[in-house]
């Protein structure tokens, strides 16, 4: 695979120079951070629940194991939205999350400051519980471990230290296995039972000695019951095998050292000779045992059955609830409702909703509704600062990258100085807090873990709120931020793709494409119109993209073709100049290739279809491809893999573009009753016509003819034949 940075790590890398450089080498203490990993996750998530709910606001940041499965699912320009959307689930979907930063930031009036209360979490997808299935997997791109390496990230405490998790749909999976798991096991130990066929003369032995073993030890009951006495095991109960015991207040035979068949033989003779005996399988913390009652009639059996199950169900429910693990944290930030703050966050929340609640929703507006329900209020300050003036105008041509931010937003928390001198001063104070012990002087910058880029991205909200002329002195404890009339119109609007800007609003589901002034990425092709697009693949890697557009450019005209855009190696985008020469080129090589005369090698196209391997086909199929959960490296490989035998597909049959306009004419027919009969009549006949032309399967050598000319010959291919 072709190695790619990780866009968020790409920015941190160029940025972190800027970071250290400035940092000054006065004795400051390093940043006071929270780390929490197994050993620490019931404390720390007692004193955070505190926190969150005292908090204004909650940073978040996620560390993952990588961004991209392939080259080809990086984030283009020429993605449309529910295509960037497809990207982002893959990406979620395959990459784990290593590290959690949650940062809740709470006003302190008395200080004038906010207080942060930094955490970073390790985290790690281990199985906690017996049944959970296949072992995880997920995927690691060697570009995101070598950054998360270069900043010391520490692997070890990831692996055996990090808190597992269960998502919401894991867990009620879970419970509705742990409601029927001692019924079913109780159920197939007794079918096995049934099902053997005791013929071995060993277990016919067996079985009779075990029958006879518990037809004394129930007459020893009765005559221990008749005697008024309380019953006391015989010398013989006492052995290792067959110790008797009370069980929920009943005399029981607890049955140790027999091997699985030798129980199931057990349990065979208690089913078919002993009413009063019923075979119960309890399991314990770290074993299971196996137990035969008394019991004094049918319906104390039940109530014995019942009890027992209801005991084991709720034991694998603890066990359930303790294996939920870092998803408290999540199910803590959903119910208080408080606002949640992500720089460029819209892939961390896709990983949040994968990872900690459901299965990612097929579409973007989908996901946006969804998430919404759990997360009302989201705010990502890379749109705030792209789409506010003053904050646009205060970052100049700066980028908005995490740390380019912090530095210009923050310059003294950076800088770890009070200076005056500094030519733009932080408007709000900021302290930090681990474990009741507050600190106003640290190492910034030198950490780059998720704790410290949440931190980061709280500090750059609360600095940016204040140039909004959000007056935090004014800031009553109980006035929530999302509610803020200077910041509603952020609220819930993230970026799909910075890129090409991509905004998604979380609330309605609604999506734009916004251009946000001189800050906006700089777009290397405009006016991109999807239904003008055509996808080719599998060509001949030595050809280039200049070649590719001379190709077709001599067959359609020097102004058919707007742009070429490399997908990777192996396939293309290119852009028409419009919409109805889309049609025009896949029928054109879909004829070329069905053909192999003279005329069709020399043809301008014979270059592209060299290899008799090209593929080609509207946007719709990338989107399909895009769907597919497979990862190869190329692009045409991936095709393949998905299933796409076809050379070309067409955007529109010449039988379907018939049965098109006969749905017309008849519509159009139906209102003018005496045309009627006669337009139907008309459209059955062309219907019949195209139908039946054999020309429909053979090339037109007079067409081929016509295409190697250019622009004042286009037109005369003859699209009604395609």
């Amino acid at each position: 695979m072709k190695k790619q940075w990780p866009v968020r790590a790409l920015s941190r890398a160029l940025s972190s120079s800027t970071s250290t450089s400035t940092t000054t080498t006065t004795n400051t203490s390093s940043f006071p951070l929270k780390h929490v990993t197994k050993s620490n996750f019931e404390s720390a998530l007692s004193s955070l629940s505190d926190h969150v709910r005292a908090a204004d606001f909650i940073a978040i940041d996620l560390e993952m194991t990588g961004v991209t499965s392939a080259p080809w699912r990086d984030s283009f320009e020429f993605d449309r939205f529910d295509v960037r959307y497809l990207k982002v689930k893959d990406s979620a979907e395959k990459f784990a999350v290593v590290q959690f930063g949650v940062c809740p930031f709470r006003w302190d009036p008395l200080k004038f400051s906010f207080v942060a209360h930094p955490h970073n979490f390790f985290i790690y997808p281990r199985q906690e519980l017996p049944f959970d299935g296949p072992a995880n997997e997920f995927l690691c791109q060697t570009t995101s471990l070598d950054f998360l390496a270069k900043y010391q990230f520490d692997f070890n405490a990831c692996i055996h230290e990090g808190v597992s998790y269960l998502s919401r749909e894991q867990e009620v999976e879970a419970l509705k296995r742990a409601n029927l798991i001692y019924e079913d096991g109780l159920s197939d130990s007794l079918k096995e039972a049934r099902d053997m066929k005791v013929v071995n003369v060993v277990d016919v032995l067996f079985s009779e000695r075990m029958k006879n073993r518990l037809s004394e030890w129930c007459g020893g009951l009765l005559q221990e019951r008749n005697r008024g006495s309380e019953f006391q095991g015989s010398s013989k109960d006492s052995e290792q095998k067959f110790r008797t015991v009370f069980f929920k207040m009943r005399p029981a035979v607890s049955l140790n050292g027999f091997s699985s068949h030798q129980l199931r033989l057990i349990q065979l003779v208690v089913k078919k000779h002993f009413k009063d005996l019923a075979y119960l399988h309890v399991s314990g913390e770290n074993s299971s045992q196996q137990f035969i009652v008394y019991v004094d009639s049918e319906s104390d059996k039940k109530l014995l059955m019942r009890e027992v199950k209801e005991e084991q169900c709720k034991h694998e429910e603890l066990k359930i609830k303790a294996a939920v693990g870092f998803r408290h944290v999540i199910d803590l930030l959903s119910s208080e409702k408080k606002l949640i703050v992500g720089h460029n966050c819209f892939l961390d929340i896709a990983h949040i909703y994968s990872k900690f609640l459901w299965p990612l929703p097929s579409t973007g507006e989908e996901f946006a509704s969804s998430v919404n329900n759990y997360f009302p209020s989201v705010i990502d300050t890379k749109v705030l600062l792209n789409s506010n003036n003053v904050l646009q105008q205060l970052m100049k041509k700066s980028s908005t990258a995490l740390s380019s931010a912090f530095s210009v937003l923050c310059p003294q928390i950076v800088l770890g100085s009070k200076s005056s001198y500094l030519p733009l001063q932080s408007r709000v104070k900021v302290e930090v807090e681990v474990d009741d012990k507050r600190s106003s002087s640290w190492n910034s910058g030198v950490k780059h873990e998720a704790g410290y880029d949440a931190f980061m991205t709280g500090c750059i909200f609360a600095q940016a709120c204040s140039h909004l002329d959000i007056d935090f002195k004014l800031h009553s404890p109980s006035e929530n931020l999302a509610h803020n009339e200077k910041l509603e119109k952020h609220i819930n609007r993230l970026y799909v793709s910075w890129i090409n800007g991509d905004v998604i609003n979380l609330s309605t589901g609604n999506r734009t494409s916004e251009s946000f002034g001189s800050n906006n990425h700089k777009m290397r092709y405009t006016n991109i119109c999807f239904k003008h697009i055509v996808l080719i693949w599998g060509f001949q890697s030595k050809i280039k993209a200049r070649e590719i557009r001379e190709c077709i450019s001599k067959v359609l005209g020097p102004s058919s073709v707007t742009s070429v855009y490399h997908v990777d190696e192996s396939a293309v985008f290119v852009h028409f100049s419009k919409a109805g020469l889309v049609s025009k080129f896949l029928a054109l090589k879909e004829r070329l290739e069905r053909t192999n005369d003279p005329i069709s090698v020399l043809h301008p196209l014979a270059k592209l279809l060299e290899g008799g391997n090209t593929r080609a086909a509207s946007y719709e199929t990338y989107k399909e491809i895009c769907s597919s959960p497979i990862s190869k490296v190329l692009f045409a490989d991936q095709a393949e893999a998905f299933g796409i035998k076809w050379k070309t597909k067409l955007v529109e049959s010449k039988v379907e573009a018939a049965n098109t306009q006969e749905s017309k004419n008849l519509h159009e027919g139906n209102s003018m009753n005496s045309d009627s009969d006669s337009a139907q009549e008309t459209n059955k006949k062309k219907l019949n016509k195209v139908t039946n032309d054999s020309s429909y399967d053979q090339l037109s050598r007079n067409e081929i003819v016509d295409s190697f000319y250019t622009s004042e010959n286009v037109e005369r291919i003859r699209t009604s034949n395609f």
